[in-house]
Parts: structure tokens; C-alpha cells; sequence
């Protein structure tokens, strides 16, 4: 086993030592590729979850939508709160990401088992979502990812006392484009949404009003906040401004005057609706592309792909179950 491991390892420092060449060479785009390469064989190889042994990571689940076998870690927790029935979180990685990562990544687990709520971790086909207009081969081949999402939660509230009032969807990167898109296309079926270095990739026209927390840090250079082509990254169409997604959502939910409040580098923006929705928006100064507060990139992907640090003045989990748990999707 661990001359295996060893040659895994050998496997992904000569991709990562392809990539640096490249970038020094000036070849930004193959550089990057042959990285992202590198990160996701790691990944794959040393991070993948094992099947059906006890005290492993947890098994990955299947489930056929639209003639695909979909794969997700439901993570449920380790006590229950009371004897209501739980709220759903649906955690979605970003692009080159996937379920296992997100679920060490970003602290989901720890909060799930202290507050009493369900968290499901889903995978994007090829590590990507379609969330629209991106990203990357689940766009490029119009996967049905909004079906697949409906379809995981209709299967988890099969198997498990959900709270159908509260259900929550939220991710990272294209993982948020992909709760944009959720909201907007499964309208109603959502309490609230918190994307997280994301915007919205989809003309929004049969949304319903729905909550939303999003978080951006003002120095993202893949998703940049005031819109526009990425400095860095494959995508490259022009994205909409954070600014004018989030006063989108504020007129569908029906919103008043937006209150503001400073706290450090963390700049925060509220409106709320007359029946209790709200859009927040929350801004982290020096922050770049990344989830503010989760574990910090392995040092040989933060290498080979550029990958931005975690912001420490904001803990994005926290702050996103505080707004979720504060609302419920208010009656039909």
C-alpha cells in the first residue's frame, strides 16, 4: 500500500512539474489544464471515499436520473435535535471539485451533527455542473442537473424525516451558479440559497421569492465581482455583476430599503420582503476566490493551479446556517 501511494504521489508531482513549466514557459491555458489535471488525479486517487467499511469515509451513494447513475454522500447527524423533522442542506462542490472534497473541505459535517440537520454532498458529472451557461462538460452536454437535484431530494426525503419547509441549497463557484439555478428553476422548493463565489449564468423568469445569503470575496479573479471575462480561469464569456444578480433577487422577493453594516472587511448588505424573505449579501475585502473559513488548499494544488487562501475573517458555514436556520418557506 504504500508503494502505491508513493507512486500516486510520483504520478502527480510530474503533472504539477508539467504545469509550472508550462506557466513559466508562457503556455497559461495548457499550464493550467495539465494542474487542474494534477489536482484531480490527487484527488481521485488519495481522496476518493471507500465503499461500505465501517469507519471509512462514507460510502457514496448512486442514483439514476435521465439514464446516468449519479453519485452522492448523504451525511446525516450523529444526534437528533428534539423529535421535529430535520432540515436538508445540499452542498455542491465547485468545478475540478467533488463530493468527498467538499465534505472535508468546507465543515458542513461538524455543524450538521451540533445543530441536527441533514447535509447532502452531490457529484457533478466530469466535476462540473450545468448550470446554465457553465461550466465545462455538464453545460457543454446540457446534463440535466436541475432534475438530478429535485430527484436527490424527493430520495433523501423517502429515506429520512425531512423538513420539506426547510431545504437549502448552496456551493461554491459553479457549485453557486448551480444553486442560482436551482432557485430559479425549482421555484418553491427552496427556503433559501447561500452561493458562495458564484453569480447567476440563467435568465430567471419563473423564480418565486426565496432567501438569499450570497458571499464574495471583492478580489476574486475567476468570478470577479463586478462582472464581466475572468482575469483567470477557463471561463471566458462576460458574467453578470454580483451587484445587479443580487438586486434581481431583491425585486422577486418583494424587498424594502437595504440596511449596511461594516465589521471589519467584512461588508454586509440586508433587504427584506413584508412576508419575511431577505437578500443579503456579504462581501469580504482582500478576499479571492475561495470558501471563507474552510480548510485550506493542499500546498501542491494552491501550487499548480494559482488557487487563492482561505479568507479567516469570515466563517462562510457558520454564517450560511445562521441565515438558513432563520428561514423556512413560507406557506403556499
Amino acid at each position: 500500500m504504500a508503494r502505491v501511494r508513493a507512486l500516486r504521489w510520483v504520478l502527480v508531482g510530474l503533472s504539477s512539474a508539467l504545469a509550472v513549466a508550462l506557466l513559466a514557459a508562457g503556455n497559461t491555458i495548457a499550464g493550467l489544464l495539465i494542474g487542474a489535471m494534477a489536482v484531480t488525479r490527487a484527488t481521485l486517487l488519495l481522496s476518493r471515499p471507500r465503499r461500505g467499511r465501517f469507519g471509512d469515509a462514507p460510502a457514496m451513494s448512486t442514483l439514476s436520473v435521465s439514464g446516468l447513475s449519479r453519485h452522492y454522500i448523504v451525511h446525516r447527524p450523529a444526534r437528533r435535535v428534539g423529535g421535529n423533522p430535520m432540515p436538508l442542506v445540499v452542498v455542491m462542490h465547485g468545478g475540478f471539485g467533488s463530493a468527498a472534497q467538499a465534505q472535508r473541505a468546507y465543515g458542513w459535517n461538524a455543524l450538521a451533527d451540533a445543530q441536527g440537520f441533514v447535509v447532502v454532498y452531490p457529484d457533478g458529472i466530469s466535476r462540473t455542473w450545468n448550470a446554465g451557461t457553465c461550466c465545462g462538460p455538464a453545460a457543454r452536454n446540457q446534463i440535466d442537473d436541475v432534475g438530478f437535484i429535485d430527484a436527490l431530494i424527493a430520495e433523501i426525503e423517502r429515506g429520512t424525516d425531512i423538513d420539506g419547509d426547510r431545504v437549502y441549497a448552496t456551493g461554491i463557484s459553479n457549485g453557486a451558479m448551480m444553486a442560482y439555478r436551482l432557485a430559479c428553476e425549482l421555484p418553491g422548493r427552496f427556503a433559501a440559497i447561500g452561493p458562495v463565489a458564484g453569480t447567476m449564468t440563467v435568465a430567471c423568469t419563473h423564480a418565486t421569492p426565496t432567501s438569499v445569503c450570497h458571499i464574495h470575496g471583492l478580489a476574486d479573479q475567476n468570478v470577479p465581482f463586478g462582472g464581466g471575462i475572468a482575469a483567470r480561469g477557463f471561463a471566458k464569456d462576460a458574467r453578470p455583476p454580483v451587484a445587479s444578480v443580487i438586486a434581481n433577487w431583491r425585486t422577486i422577493d418583494r424587498c424594502g430599503p437595504v440596511a449596511a453594516r461594516d465589521d471589519g472587511p467584512i461588508h454586509t448588505e440586508t433587504a427584506q420582503s413584508a412576508r419575511g424573505e431577505s437578500v443579503t449579501l456579504i462581501t469580504v475585502a482582500g478576499a479571492g476566490h475561495q470558501w471563507p473559513g474552510s480548510r485550506p488548499p493542499a500546498p501542491r494544488a494552491a501550487r499548480a493551479l494559482g488557487l487563492d487562501p482561505p479568507s479567516t475573517a469570515l466563517d462562510a458555514t457558520a454564517t450560511l446556517w445562521q441565515f438558513f436556520s432563520a428561514h423556512r418557506r413560507p406557506p403556499r
